[in-house]
């Protein structure tokens, strides 16, 4: 509001284009200072840039073919000095002339009063053009596969997800939307630590490996370190290193339950949420027993990337079936026919079973069977890592991680007499 009734009710908006512009100008005037080839605009230029952006619009109303013309004459101006720039340097840089660009849309948005829209066009074109040389940095760090790795994340969770149907089909009720949620889910945890991974490539040792591999997948993890011990005389830190990706694998599940099912999450949290912290001080304080350079000199084995679309749609048909055996289980074999399947299902990946007792419960599954069906389903699965670490570990190694994941199965039955 105007609170000078002898300014003009436009002179808010006026200062506004004139700051905001002004702040482009002034990092392209710090940045031509500092560059050996000519570059166009400074503090001057691009304040009336603003300007002219700002009468446009005012001038036409806000209509928008008359603000297009003066976006295109503006336009032609920076063309001719790209030109200039071409024929008088090598550098063929175009980042000052988009950013003249924007400050033309900075003034119309300012006349509209979209000002947080102007003040975020102004803020994101100052950020992206100072941070150049970072940027250039990290472009240069991603590879081919990462960027097609981020590509099947949005194919999975943007492209496809909408179209689906948010109905329950079937007298199983499946719910495609639900399902393929799920997957997305799980995918994002999983390709969350899949990029830590890539970025820290191998630093921070044993023991970061371990806690990220965890939240990608604590039986991947189990078997890769458990390979590694034949060729690496390190048991204390291998399998320290394995009880704490048993660990992680809790406050992975309690993160799904919070998304999908706030009841069991809080049935479920605190028993998740002591056995992760005593998986990782007890992995911890057993890795640090061994050669203590090892914890920062040995890295992790090269992630695998976990969104293969192949890999989306298995997850989905597995969590599928998980459901209609759920049920078919409830209905014909009752609570110990759960807690059954929920011990088979340790031999693998336990997820598909969890995310289906989070949607059948609590239509299909008393909340009570479903809370003891996930607590059978991790101890079971920490059952059988141990026997796979046996299997394929150095003898050391192997004794040392089945007797911790034995004692983190029985551990986390406990939670089962109350």
């Amino acid at each position: 509001m105007n609170n000078f009734g002898w300014l003009p009710p436009e002179w808010a908006q006026v200062l506004c284009v004139l700051f905001l512009s002004f702040l482009i100008g002034l990092e392209r005037e710090e940045r031509k200072g500092t560059a050996d080839h000519y570059s166009f605009g400074g503090v001057r230029t691009f304040p009336l840039i603003g300007l002219i952006g700002y009468a446009m619009a005012m001038l036409s109303d806000g209509q928008l073919l008359p603000q297009a013309l003066g976006f295109a004459v503006v336009g032609g101006f920076l063309m001719i000095s790209y030109w200039h720039k071409l024929t008088s340097s090598a550098y063929s840089g175009v980042t000052s002339e988009m950013s003249g660009l924007a400050t033309y849309l900075v003034g119309a948005l300012v006349y509209r009063e979209m000002f947080w829209i102007a003040a975020t066009l102004t803020v994101s074109s100052i950020i992206l053009l100072e941070l150049k040389t970072a940027l250039e940095n990290l472009a240069k760090r991603i590879e081919t596969t990462d960027i097609l790795t981020f590509a099947k994340f949005l194919l999975i969770s943007s492209v496809i997800l909408p179209l689906l149907p948010n109905t329950a089909f079937s007298p199983f009720q499946i719910n495609p939307f639900k399902t393929w949620l799920v997957v997305v889910a799980v995918s994002a945890v999983s390709y969350s630590s899949y990029v830590l991974q890539r970025v820290l490539k191998g630093q921070g040792g044993i023991i970061l490996a371990a806690i990220l591999g965890g939240a990608y997948s604590s039986t991947v993890t189990t078997v890769a370190f458990a390979r590694r011990s034949m060729h690496e005389e390190q048991p204390h830190l291998l399998s320290g290193g394995i009880l704490i990706a048993s660990g992680m694998t809790y406050l992975r599940m309690a993160v799904l339950l919070a998304l999908f099912n706030r009841e069991l999450m809080d049935r479920l949290a605190f028993p998740f949420v002591v056995l992760a912290v005593l998986a990782m001080g007890v992995g911890w304080v057993w890795a640090r027993r061994g050669d203590a350079s090892a914890l920062k000199t040995i890295g992790g084995d090269e992630p695998k990337n976990p969104l293969e679309i192949s890999a989306a749609f298995l997850f989905a048909l597995l969590f599928v079936a998980m459901l209609v055996a759920t049920h078919l289980v409830i209905e014909h074999l009752g609570e110990t026919g759960v807690y059954t399947l929920a011990t088979i299902m340790g031999v693998t990946d336990v997820t598909p079973f969890i995310m289906g007792l989070t949607q059948a419960t609590p239509t299909l599954t008393p909340l009570h069977v479903a809370a003891s069906g996930i607590l059978i389903a991790a101890s079971s699965n920490n059952i059988f890592k141990g026997i796979y670490a046996y299997t394929l570990s150095s003898r050391q190694t192997g004794i040392q991680s089945l007797c911790f994941l034995m004692g983190l199965a029985a551990i986390g039955l406990i939670p089962l007499l109350w």
